[in-house]
């Protein structure tokens, strides 16, 4: 993006440049602080994500004063969701709270652009395929840099106050800094993903028979991201052999209905699969550096909050980093677990799919009473980023 050169030393240096990491570096430089934002990626290439999000991220949109742009690239309004619990239909409205009307599910090459751009625009300094090599230390082993590769194999080093890993599930940064998982869930669902045109869904829809799932999610450009789920163990037999097959066949499995739609509806994309990952909890701060995102806390997407958790815990760190309280960072990672533990043992119940149809309802209620106790938090939580640039160094020791 930038071509002009790297300065020497960074306030903070931020390890991905998707939801966690663009949303925290663009926090960071609203308070001050000088950002370099590094990912080994290209400027608004895709990836896999469900993209719904709930109300705690749009929130945190709309704090930002970033909603509009999402609404204005032409992502449709969620007013509902319905769940399906086998040939039972619950569909909720979407009550307004906290500023929030509406749900929204932005395509990645939308939201991920929009948050880049909002964080150049408050003056980080952002290069695409750069690859993090390594970090350097002090004789205390305090991370106060980073060693990488630029786009043409050149290396670079740049020194900082902390890195920030928000490089996802198989993190640079966690391993480079030997962050180890604390918690780990039990169970994983296994997911094939395509988006659909010609498909008529009003709002987000979530179906559930034993055994399987499957979802309708609007998004972008008319398009709406169908997927089908089965437990992580099944990934194989269901969809190994034959991927659109087994796709179509659990959608059919769990909502005739939808399957029926998507027979007059086109298939824009190829199908994309995720085998599964348990869910953990990782130590995401030490001396220097912190982790954000996937790569501190990962929970199962079938309950397609990950988005939402990325936004929340991006102010969170954030906050910790500006803040001069030795504690801070201790602070961040706490708040994070407390917030996100009902989130996180829920999901792993409905991945493990050992529900039935008496008992998913009941899962879910408990699904929105912690997402509704995140929304309440993080709304009281946040009037205003402070602005703390003494003390900064300190601010990210243990």
């Amino acid at each position: 993006m930038n071509r002009q050169s790297l300065a020497r030393r960074y306030d903070a240096v931020v390890v991905g440049a998707r939801a966690a990491g663009a949303s925290t570096a663009m926090l960071l430089a609203r308070s001050g602080l000088s950002v370099l934002m590094i990912d080994r990626s290209e400027y608004g290439a895709d990836t896999l994500s469900t993209h719904a999000l709930m109300r705690a991220g749009v929130l945190q949109l709309h704090r930002w004063g970033l909603l509009p742009s999402v609404i204005d690239a032409g992502t449709p309004p969620v007013k509902r969701t319905t769940f399906h619990y086998g040939d039972e239909i619950v569909a909720v409205p979407i009550e307004p709270r906290h500023g929030v009307a509406e749900l929204f599910a932005p395509r990645r090459t939308v939201l991920d652009r929009l948050l880049v751009d909002a964080a150049m625009s408050d003056g980080v300094d952002v290069r695409y395929g750069v690859r993090l090599t390594d970090v350097t230390r002090t004789a205390g082993d305090r991370v106060v840099g980073i060693v990488a590769l630029d786009e043409s194999g050149s290396p670079l080093t740049v020194a900082t106050d902390v890195v920030i890993g928000a490089d996802g599930l198989r993190s640079t940064v966690a391993r480079l800094v030997g962050a180890e998982p604390y918690r780990l869930g039990q169970h994983a669902a296994g997911s094939v993903y395509g988006y659909w045109s010609g498909l008529d869904v009003d709002g987000y829809h979530w179906h559930y028979r034993p055994g399987v799932s499957a979802g309708a999610i609007p998004t972008n450009d008319g398009a709406t991201l169908v997927f089908a789920s089965v437990p992580s163990g099944r990934y194989n037999a269901v969809f190994g052999r034959d991927t659109a097959d087994g796709y179509l066949n659990v959608v059919r499995e769990t909502s005739p209905e939808l399957a029926l739609a998507l027979g007059s509806a086109t298939l824009r994309s190829r199908l994309a699969g995720f085998s599964g990952q348990v869910g953990h909890f990782r130590q995401s701060y030490g001396p220097g550096w912190a982790l954000v995102g996937d790569a501190g806390y990962f929970k199962d997407p079938i309950t397609a909050h990950g988005i939402s958790d990325a936004l929340r815990d991006a102010e969170l760190l954030a906050s910790a980093v500006v803040a001069s309280s030795s504690s801070a960072l201790a602070d961040y990672q706490r708040e994070r677990d407390e917030l996100s533990r009902d989130l996180f043992d829920v999901t792993d119940e409905i991945a493990s799919f050992a529900w039935d149809l008496e008992t998913i309802g009941p899962l879910l209620k408990t699904l929105a009473r912690a997402m509704s106790h995140e929304v309440k938090t993080m709304a009281a939580r946040f009037d205003a980023l402070p602005v703390h640039r003494a003390g900064l160094a300190s601010s990210v020791h243990p």
